[in-house]
């Protein structure tokens, strides 16, 4: 959803957007990682995304 939104803004002109969006992405990636390593390989398990 997040890769949606920067395409849109940087087809649209609108490169703020596009920047911000991008960091909210970076953020996102990094954080699920992070609990991935917290909680094994993701399995599920409390705090697990998948």
């Amino acid at each position: 959803m997040l890769k949606d939104l920067v395409s849109y803004a940087e087809r649209n002109g609108l490169p703020l957007l596009a920047r911000k969006a991008e960091e909210a992405l970076q953020t996102a990636t990094a954080e699920i990682a992070a609990q991935e390593d917290d909680n094994g390989s993701g399995d599920g398990r409390p705090g697990s995304l998948h």
